[in-house]
């Protein structure tokens, strides 16, 4: 259909760009995160999804559902789970087997339910009378916001107290499930000082906090070990799922040196290849 016959049909044509758009991006995000072998890669395509989602919604007048849309699920909650998977180190070589028999039917007949009730919706929706559209909705209580607010605290109030309270008993159980026991006395930063000090006594181990990774190990990335300032290397600055991955980078045996002779008080100079090559 041209632009001058959907103009003659009454028929917007900025929204007919935006919904083609944006419905394509949406597929093209759902397709790459279940294509998709890494799981980081497939967090941001479902954030792809969600944001092109959000401008589906605020082209059909529902700019709350839009905003909440951005702000909470792709904003909040995809980012959240992108920064848990980035530091966890989630691999794509993971184990797929079941941890849970019929766990993979059980997702295949929902997908198919699922997939039913869309069906319905969409044919139902061609077939049927059109329903007023949402601009007249939300003129009807003066604005969007408003009309949603109208629903909500009256047709589905015990739905929303509900869901409220859910959410209520999910946080409370995490707070639960995170806490610990304690079954000695909290030490004080005295004790733990003197504790530290002991130690150090007794086995050497440095009496201050550990270095973080990168320090004193001519590269600051996160997979270098740093070194003490006696000139040894603390394997423990490193993250743990570095270290079970084997992803950790080995230290310059020259920066080890160079630092023992700096802790000794000697003085040393760096010559680089290409000027020791010219003074030879």
């Amino acid at each position: 259909m041209s632009a001058t016959s959907l103009l003659a049909s009454g028929t917007d044509v900025g929204a007919e760009i935006v919904f083609w758009v944006c419905a394509t991006l949406c597929v093209i995000g759902a397709l790459g995160m279940l294509l998709s072998r890494k799981p980081v890669h497939s967090a941001l395509f479902v954030a792809l999804t969600m944001i092109n989602l959000a401008i589906l919604y605020v082209a059909l007048q529902a700019p709350f559902l839009g905003m909440v849309q951005i702000i909470v699920y792709t904003g909040a909650v995809m980012m959240l789970f992108v920064f848990v998977m980035m530091i966890v180190g989630v691999d794509a070589s993971d184990s797929l087997i079941e941890t849970i028999r019929g766990q993979r039917w059980a997702a295949i007949i929902l997908v198919l339910a699922f997939a039913g009730l869309l069906i319905g919706a969409i044919v139902n929706g061609l077939s049927g009378v059109p329903e007023p559209s949402l601009e007249a909705a939300n003129s009807q209580y003066g604005g969007n916001l408003q009309g949603i607010a109208k629903i909500i605290f009256t047709d589905y109030i015990v739905a929303f107290e509900v869901t409220s309270a859910l959410l209520i008993i999910a946080a409370l159980g995490a707070m639960l499930l995170a806490h610990r026991e304690r079954h000695t006395p909290k030490p004080t930063q005295e004790q733990r000082s003197i504790a530290r000090f002991a130690r150090y006594a007794a086995t050497g181990e440095l009496p201050g906090n550990l270095p973080p990774a990168g320090t004193y190990a001519r590269h600051n990335a996160i997979d270098t070990p740093a070194l003490a300032p006696d000139g040894s290397v603390v394997p423990e600055s490193v993250p743990g799922p570095l270290q079970e991955r084997g992803n950790v980078r080995p230290v310059d045996v020259a920066a080890e040196v160079e630092v023992d002779e700096i802790s000794e008080g000697h003085t040393v100079v760096t010559v680089d290849d290409d000027e020791a090559g010219e003074q030879r």
